[in-house]
């Protein structure tokens, strides 16, 4: 099962989805792993609350950016609350493999980024461990 999660990480790495920028976008942010080089920006367009368009760009490992790809595809549509509320382990259980603690920061990157473009854009709130920082930056 896990050679399944593998090669579904590869495509989502060699073939993101939702990749690139968005014209005029209601939410952004820019995410980074300073330990790793890992960046992420996202651009969100809102329409009725919910996540009408969703695009990303960045660099770095394959976990980093295969699950902002996935995570591009589970949110698309979602009610922003929805979206700024979900939890690292969805993504983890997404990317469906074993992760290191380092490799977790990379997987939840662009989750986290994520919920920093809705804060700005939408007003969701930041998770209480994040207190007003509202930048998204790992080290």
């Amino acid at each position: 099962m896990d050679d399944l999660y593998r090669e579904h990480l590869l495509d989502h790495s060699k073939h993101p989805r939702n990749h690139g920028t968005l014209d005029a976008p209601d939410c952004e942010a820019e995410g980074k792993n300073p330990l790793c080089g890992d960046e992420v920006e996202i651009d969100v367009a809102l329409a009725d609350g919910r996540i009408a368009s969703i695009r990303f760009t960045g660099h770095g490992c394959a976990v980093s950016q295969a699950a902002t790809s996935m995570l591009t595809e589970l949110v698309d549509g979602m009610a922003a609350e929805e979206a700024a509320a979900l939890p690292s382990q969805a993504i983890i259980d997404e990317l469906g493999i074993p992760l290191s603690a380092m490799r977790v920061k990379c997987a939840v990157l662009g989750l986290g980024t994520l919920k920093v473009a809705l804060h700005r854009g939408a007003g969701t709130p930041l998770p209480e461990e994040w207190g007003v920082d509202d930048e998204m930056v790992w080290g």
